[in-house]
């Protein structure tokens, strides 16, 4: 399948993240599409290391595989931001019985 096909995607994945992280206002929502971003810019760097590795296979059996790395390191530090994130949300829930991130930004002054 040709690369432009995976950028075409992930461009298109970004696009909705920024649209929603740009237009909602439910901390939850725009959390998801946070990750949502983060998973497209996960799918580029897994195409472009497989074209990478498609060219480079007959040179070194090894090349190709950083852009995976890089994912597997994104996936992980993904991890622990649902984890903060999700527990910042929930105690924000408790203090405000709201997640509107716009009563919550009031709320600094």
């Amino acid at each position: 399948m040709p690369i432009n096909y995976y950028i075409f995607l992930a461009v298109a994945l970004f696009c909705i993240g920024v649209a929603g992280v740009l237009t909602r206002r439910n901390a939850i929502i725009i959390f998801m599409c946070v990750e949502l971003m983060l998973n497209a810019v996960n799918l580029l760097l897994v195409a472009f290391s497989k074209m990478h590795h498609l060219a480079l296979a007959k040179v070194d059996p090894n090349a190709g595989i950083n852009g995976q790395i890089f994912v597997f390191f994104i996936m992980v530090v993904a991890a622990a931001e649902v984890s903060v994130g999700l527990a910042i949300i929930v105690m924000m829930y408790r203090n405000t019985h709201s997640i509107d991130v716009n009563f919550l930004n009031r709320l600094k002054h």
